[in-house]
């Protein structure tokens, strides 16, 4: 396993971490020991770096990767905090900060969070001194080790990176999105802050298993938030519309290597884009997890599968995404 190294947080992280929030039942059910079976394959297979959040099954993920941590202490945890209140700029304050971080230190049975960000609160909070400040005294006081922060635009990451404070910025990027790699990725770079690419596969549409003819549970987001219902569209399939998504998925197929899935080679390109720290798929249990994990020992890819991804990107999804985000 390649790791990377976060100036601001003063550490390295492995360049495939893990995305916890399917832990948190919020895409259908999973079972407990299902769900401690994909953190250990994950870090069996070298897996360092774990997302996970508050809001994830409200606090279940959290309280499965603290059983985890307890058993094997040797990782990195990321959470995120704000989304479990109505998202309104006056509720991301200081007294709220600690309410929220006491709540997750107790998830996670730890005294201090090695990492807190801001789970993609309403825009004007990533410009906000308070904020800042409120952050910096729990770091001063021994809270959290670092901050950072989730995104949903290329702006509010922007934004978010001219605070010197700020370790890392986590944000949407895969084949289907590619926005990040014209402003964000290079000033995070110059920042020494973290790139944490997030939605990797888009909600599993990379990963090519899905058809016209698959569906979803009740309580699984692709099938509540499709035309964003719940939350930020952009969350669901990347915000490409469903149909869209699966003819982009059947030309990036023609680009797989052989010997490669679907989803190793969305990955893999991911992990070739300068300036990225770590990529967070998701995994339902210990096989998906290691498969995933395995994208970082396959060779860069080629030239043209690097102008194919573009290609396919700008004539069917630059169109429909690529101002929005």
């Amino acid at each position: 396993m390649e790791n990377r190294k976060i100036a601001r947080l003063g550490r390295e992280v492995s360049v495939v971490g893990l995305g916890c929030w399917q832990l948190g039942a919020d895409w259908g059910e999973v079972d407990e020991n299902d769900a401690l079976a994909v953190l250990h394959g994950a870090a069996d297979a070298g897996v360092t770096f774990f997302d996970t959040a508050d809001v994830y099954g409200d606090g279940r993920s959290e309280r499965l990767v603290g059983r985890f941590l307890a058993e094997r202490g040797d990782v990195f945890v990321a959470t995120k905090m704000g989304r479990r209140v109505e998202q309104v700029p006056e509720n991301y304050v200081a007294a709220n900060f600690r309410e929220w971080n006491d709540r997750s230190r107790r998830n996670l049975g730890v005294d201090t969070l090695d990492l807190v960000q801001l789970h993609c609160p309403p825009t004007p909070v990533y410009s906000s001194d308070a904020v800042y400040d409120a952050l910096d005294a729990m770091v001063g006081e021994g809270r959290i080790k670092a901050y950072g922060v989730s995104v949903e635009t290329c702006e509010e990451a922007l934004t978010a990176l001219t605070r010197p404070n700020v370790a890392s910025v986590q944000i949407i990027l895969n084949c289907l999105r590619l926005k990040p790699l014209e402003r964000v990725l290079p000033a995070a770079a110059e920042a020494g802050a973290g790139i944490i690419a997030r939605v990797p596969l888009a909600s599993g549409l990379l990963s090519g298993r899905y058809s016209p003819q698959t569906t979803f549970a009740e309580n699984d987001h692709r099938n509540y938030n499709r035309n964003g219902d719940a939350f930020d569209v952009g969350e669901t399939f990347s915000g490409v519309p469903y149909e869209v998504g699966l003819e982009a998925v059947e030309r990036l197929r023609g680009l797989v290597p052989a010997g490669q899935t679907l989803a190793q080679f969305a990955l893999r390109w991911i992990i070739d884009q300068p300036g990225v720290s770590t990529v967070i798929p998701g995994a339902r249990n210990a096989g998906q997890a290691q498969a995933n994990t395995a994208a970082a020992a396959l060779p860069p890819l080629s030239p043209e599968a690097l102008a194919g991804v573009r290609e396919t990107y700008d004539e069917l999804i630059r169109p429909l995404v690529h101002d929005r985000w």
